[in-house]
């Protein structure tokens, strides 16, 4: 009796979930509530990327309230759109008003210049430190598959002298640039096989390896230097990542963004240099009060992790070495 209890109970709540599987469970982890000390006079809304630069100042990218639509609207955003913070959260700058009409990546190269996609532009744009524009990728409103063009560019990520672009919600290519904005090659094509993509969503790299976010696909594919596929991460039951960063040893941070029954989420894995799981944490929040959506990660000079979440439009910051880590309980 106590089975046919069990299972009538079992069958009732996969019917209440609409035969989805239930929620992962993972450790939250310790949000630091004081992080950012935004001010109230400051138009700030749906954070996209986030990134660290060689002074530990905080980049993020936002679009100022501006809401993810199709078709994606012409005119720039009038507000500044990226906004740079100290480690301790006080907001120290921003720019970037009226440039920017959908805006989606941002990374920070050696030389802290700040490169920019923009998906409604067709465009990925180099600014100063300072915001002041040097460089534009693609070419305006147009969409295409050759080196002048884009099909809305996700992301970007630096190897040496060159410039990986990943070419992204359309196209589904690497394509690889020098410093200048001169096209070198390209990589990889719509498909499943290893070293194809559906849909490259973040792309980084360390001085071993890159990392690509293949988000529809629901891995993670790590590739050499020039480009050789070398493995794929993709663990039973993980979801879609939407961010990688690598943080040193061979590890790596993925951030998904969405779970495989397809709910918003913002649960990070650590994985070490062969592709096993170290570590899951949960950065959400709680599912009964809002909605996340885990869009872009960063690492700053002290560990501290910063995760941009989209759908709960916040920029979060916690302590890398802890996230995943359950505490003991006390004797």
């Amino acid at each position: 009796m106590r089975r046919l209890i069990l299972a009538a109970a079992a069958l009732a709540l996969t019917a209440c979930s609409g035969g989805k599987p239930a929620r992962e469970e993972a450790p939250p982890v310790a949000i630091d509530e004081s992080w950012p000390d935004i001010p109230e006079s400051a138009v700030f809304g749906e954070p996209t990327a986030v990134d660290v630069d060689s002074h530990g100042h905080i980049f993020v990218l936002h679009r100022a309230g501006r809401e993810w639509t199709q078709p994606f609207p012409t005119d720039p955003i009038p507000e500044p759109t990226v906004f740079m913070f100290a480690a301790n959260g006080k907001l120290l700058g921003k720019w970037g008003a009226g440039e920017l009409v959908m805006p989606h990546g941002l990374s920070i190269d050696d030389d802290n210049r700040v490169w920019i996609t923009d998906v409604a532009r067709e465009q990925v744009l180099r600014f100063s430190h300072e915001g002041a524009e040097e460089l534009v990728l693609g070419t305006r409103d147009e969409t295409g598959q050759d080196e002048s063009h884009f099909g809305r560019p996700a992301d970007v990520t630096f190897v040496g002298d060159r410039v990986l672009v990943a070419d992204g919600y359309l196209n589904r290519r690497i394509m690889v640039f020098d410093r200048s904005g001169n096209f070198l090659e390209q990589w990889g094509e719509e498909g499943e096989d290893a070293g194809e993509f559906d849909l490259p969503h973040a792309i980084a790299a360390d001085s071993e390896r890159i990392y690509v976010a293949d988000r529809e696909n629901a891995r993670v594919q790590v590739f050499s230097l020039d480009g050789e596929p070398l493995a794929q991460w993709r663990q039973d039951g993980t979801g879609h990542p939407y961010a990688v960063k690598p943080i040193g040893s061979g590890y790596a941070l993925v951030i998904e963004g969405r779970d495989r029954a397809g709910r918003n989420t913002a649960i990070g894995r650590i994985y070490r240099a062969d592709g096993g799981l170290e570590r899951v944490f949960d950065a959400g929040v709680d599912p009964r009060t809002g909605t996340s959506l885990g869009h872009d990660v960063a690492i700053g000079p002290d560990g501290s992790a910063y995760m941009v979440d989209n759908r709960a439009n916040r920029v979060i910051k916690f302590d890398l070495s802890r996230a995943g880590v359950e505490e003991a309980d006390p004797d």
